[in-house]
């Protein structure tokens, strides 16, 4: 089994944990990078890492997100206390708040699989295994990532968790934004991940009752090491 390093960050701001593992991964390349110059006996060892948060109230826009599906003035951001970040990772515009678990794996998919669809489809698996876990039926919207409720319904299609990532040199950042006990009135003031006709939606309001977080995060660090076949380390 491959090591992965863990770490659950706890509530950080996005911009000291966007930092965090933007260090981790340039550490990855770094040494894919001296490598190169190297006979394959005397190569470096990569570490892989999943960080676990929660961030205060943000949105993030990423590289290929439309600012117009920000619905909301730069005023009242200041005035409700929400920070909004354009970010490297792929995806549009999306929210991320308390009582929501975010996930950062920093993977040297070499040591896994270098397909990128490969890697989305099992980040999502990890969250359709642990929702299943609590009943809730989950799956996948052809032409859309992230993981749904109802997806052969369009009409009744809502979304519990997004993702957005960014792959170079077949190494992972960002990642995914898991609703547990989020407070949905956040996402109404953009338009999430650009699309216009579908909900959103958490554990909690599905369930009807509060989340334990802790559970929540022990179940994804379980299907994690299953999905991926590795093993979380401290």
């Amino acid at each position: 089994m491959n090591p992965v390093h863990f770490q659950d960050l706890g509530m950080i701001g996005y911009q000291k944990a966007w930092d965090y593992q933007t260090n981790l991964f340039e550490e990855i390349l770094a040494i894919k990078s001296r490598n190169r110059n190297l006979p394959e006996e005397q190569w470096e060892i990569t570490q892989s890492h999943l960080l676990l948060c929660e961030h205060p109230p943000v949105y993030t826009l990423g590289k290929s997100g439309s600012e117009e599906n920000l619905i909301i003035s730069e005023e009242e951001l200041k005035k409700r206390g929400i920070e909004f970040f354009h970010n490297n990772r792929g995806g549009d515009i999306t929210f991320h708040g308390p009582q929501q678990i975010v996930g950062y794996p920093i993977l040297d998919l070499e040591k896994f699989k270098t397909d990128i669809g490969w890697y989305m489809r099992s980040l999502e698996e990890v969250m359709i295994l642990t929702l299943k876990d609590y009943d809730i039926v989950a799956g996948r919207l052809p032409k859309y990532t992230g993981v749904w409720l109802d997806p052969e319904s369009p009409s009744k299609a809502r979304k519990i968790c997004a993702f957005g990532v960014k792959c170079s040199r077949w190494t992972t950042m960002h990642g995914w934004a898991f609703n547990v006990n989020t407070d949905l009135d956040y996402f109404n003031y953009i338009i999430p991940c650009g699309i216009t006709d579908k909900a959103v939606t958490s554990m909690q309001k599905e369930l009807g009752r509060t989340l334990d977080m802790e559970e929540v995060k022990g179940k994804i660090k379980h299907y994690f090491e299953v999905v991926f076949d590795c093993e979380l380390v401290a």
